[in-house]
């Protein structure tokens, strides 16, 4: 593997104020952001990635190429679940090893955004498309994660309402924005494009920028919850996006996408939800312990994959597509 690729990746301003942002929880100091702020941000991004998806989509038209990645991503989607469930239960409980398997089922998209501007810098071409792929991965995992508590949880009494299931999975604010976005821009394609451009694109880095700051800061404070996983969760967080990226990237290759597109494939199958997935967790299946799979997603994975394996992915899609 190329260690350039890495420190390139590194040196990208976003990832830099990334590990600030650890740096100064570690060193104790008051840096703080305020909680309205990073929550807005967040919606700016899946705004601005979504609505950019929706127009590149309409530009490329709904081709057999688009319809196999998307049925590969709903695929990966409710695959990871199951087998990393079976995984778990080596050496945890049912509730627990359905919650993690479902966070890592699902995708961060924050991880596809960084993978987004690393492609950019690296002037590797991607079709927007991929974005609709993100909505897609979303929600399955959670329905899949909820399944298999229903078939293995020894616990009969255990009641709850599919129809919140369904609303927290399909209607939860980072879904139903993404895929909104996706839709007006969609409706509205290059003259939408043309008007909000300096606020969907002048912005972009810089929001980016400033919300891996946050990230930084709280994957550092969750480091901490890492003692109570012990080293069996740790080498898993680590280890499985691995898996799942090789995964997706022989499936990328045998369906035949470009290089870029399959870099952003693989990232997806490799993240994991640290948002949408631990809020549905944290209401269907409160018997699970929110600091296993929050922690091992934010504070190993997350920054595993934005410093490590996005440029290990794209080593992956260089062997595959050389």
């Amino acid at each position: 593997m190329d260690v350039s690729l890495i420190v390139s990746n590194i040196l990208n301003p976003p990832i830099l104020f990334f590990f600030l942002g650890m740096t100064a929880v570690l060193v104790k100091s008051d840096l703080e952001i305020p909680a309205p702020v990073p929550k807005l941000f967040s919606l700016y991004l899946l705004f601005a990635i979504g609505f950019k998806g929706g127009v590149e989509l309409i530009k490329s038209g709904v081709t057999q190429e688009v319809i196999l990645t998307l049925l590969a991503a709903m695929l990966m989607a409710c695959l990871v679940p199951l087998y990393t469930f079976f995984i778990l239960k080596l050496r945890l409980d049912t509730y627990d090893a359905a919650a993690i398997a479902a966070t890592y089922g699902s995708i961060s998209a924050v991880t596809f955004i960084t993978a987004s501007a690393f492609l950019t810098e690296l002037g590797i071409a991607f079709d927007g498309y991929m974005v609709a792929a993100l909505a897609l991965m979303e929600s399955p995992a959670i329905i899949v994660g909820l399944i298999l508590v229903n078939l293995f949880a020894v616990d009969e009494k255990r009641e709850f309402s599919w129809s919140e299931v369904l609303q927290e999975a399909f209607l939860n604010s980072s879904v139903f924005l993404l895929v909104g976005s996706l839709l007006i821009g969609v409706l509205t394609g290059e003259h939408g494009w043309q008007v909000l451009e300096p606020f969907t694109q002048g912005l972009f880095y810089g929001v980016l920028t400033f919300f891996l700051l946050d990230m930084g800061l709280v994957a550092a404070r969750r480091i901490k919850d890492l003692q109570k996983t012990g080293v069996f969760l740790i080498l898993f967080a680590i280890l499985i996006p691995i898996l799942n990226a090789g995964i997706g990237l022989l499936i990328a290759r045998l369906i035949n996408m470009p290089q870029g597109n399959a870099l952003l494939f693989s990232v997806l199958c490799a993240s994991a939800s640290y948002i949408a997935v631990p809020a549905a967790m944290r209401m269907t299946v409160p018997e699970a312990n929110p600091s296993l799979y929050v922690s091992t997603a934010l504070a190993v994975t997350f920054p595993f994959n934005i410093i490590v394996g996005i440029p290990l992915y794209l080593y992956g899609t260089n062997l595959l597509w050389r």
